[in-house]
C-alpha cells in the first residue's frame, strides 16, 4: 500500500530520478521546489508540487500540515550546475546551512504534520583519517579543517538532528553521484554512486531499515555491507524508462 511522502529536494539530481520510482511504486509523493517553473516538472513526473522555501520555517510547516506525509525524505542541497569550481566557495556555505538549518525546519515540519519516519541525505566521504574501508560507526572528521570543515560540521549538524528525532530514522551516506543529471559521466575513484542507486536507496529506506547506511558501489574507501543486507540495496540498479 503507497505512503503519503514529502519529498523536500524533488527537483535536485536525486529527487529528479527519486520522484518517478517513489510514484511506479504506489507512494502519493509532494515534491518541494523552491522555483514555479520546475512545478509543473514535478506534476509531470507524477507528484504534487509545493513550492516553498525550507528556510521559511513557517511556510514549510503549513504545506507539511496540509500534506500530513507518514514519511519525509531529505534531499536538499545547494550546489552549483556541474559543481562548478568558481562558485564552489559560496555553495559550500549555503549548503551548509541546508544541513543545518534547512534539516532543523523540514524536522519540525514533518514531526508536527505527523509524519513518523525520516530519511535523510548525508555523505560517504566525510570521516575522520582511519582505517579503511570505513564502516558507519567510524567517527565523522570533527577535527576538519578549512572548506573541509564547513561542509564536515554541516553533516554532522543534520546527522545528530536526524538521529535524536523522535521519528523513525535512515541516514544514506552517499557516494559522489554520477549519472543523468550530474556533473559526472562515470564513477570516480572512491566511493562513488550512480544517482539511479542513490534514488532506489531512498526508495527500500520508506519501508525498512533505521540508523545509517553507507551508498557507494564496491570500493576500498566505505563498507556497503549492511545497505546490502538491511536494505536490500543493490548498487547496479537503474532505472528503466522504456
Amino acid at each position: 500500500m503507497g505512503r503519503r511522502i514529502l519529498l523536500a529536494g524533488a527537483t535536485g539530481a536525486v529527487g529528479r530520478r527519486l520522484v518517478p520510482i517513489l510514484v511506479e511504486a504506489g507512494h502519493l509523493v509532494w515534491g518541494t521546489t523552491r522555483s514555479a517553473a520546475k512545478a509543473a516538472e514535478l506534476e509531470a513526473a507524477g507528484a504534487n508540487a509545493v513550492i516553498v522555501d525550507v528556510f521559511d520555517a513557517r511556510a514549510l510547516s503549513t504545506a507539511a500540515h496540509e500534506i500530513r506525509p507518514e514519511v519525509a525524505i531529505h534531499q536538499l542541497t545547494d550546489l552549483p550546475k556541474d559543481l562548478d569550481p568558481a562558485l564552489m566557495g559560496e555553495a559550500i556555505a549555503r549548503n551548509a546551512r541546508i544541513r543545518n538549518e534547512g534539516t532543523r525546519n523540514l524536522i519540525e515540519a514533518a514531526k508536527r504534520a505527523g509524519a513518523t519516519r525520516l530519511i535523510a541525505q548525508s555523505i560517504a566521504w566525510a570521516y575522520a583519517p582511519g582505517p579503511l574501508p570505513h564502516d558507519e560507526q567510524d567517527p565523522l572528521d570533527s577535527a576538519a579543517e578549512g572548506a573541509r570543515a564547513i561542509s564536515v560540521n554541516g553533516v554532522i549538524a543534520l546527522e545528530h538532528q536526524v538521529l535524536e528525532t523522535p521519528m523513525d530514522a535512515v541516514i544514506l551516506r552517499y557516494g559522489q553521484f554520477y549519472g543523468p543529471g550530474t556533473a559526472f559521466n562515470a564513477a570516480k575513484p572512491g566511493a562513488s554512486v550512480h544517482i539511479d542507486a542513490a534514488a532506489y536507496a531512498a526508495l527500500l529506506a520508506v519501508d525498512r531499515g533505521a540508523g545509517i547506511y553507507n551508498i557507494a558501489e564496491p570500493n576500498d574507501q566505505v563498507s556497503t555491507g549492511r545497505a546490502i543486507a538491511d536494505l536490500g540495496w543493490d548498487a547496479d540498479f537503474r532505472r528503466s524508462t522504456t
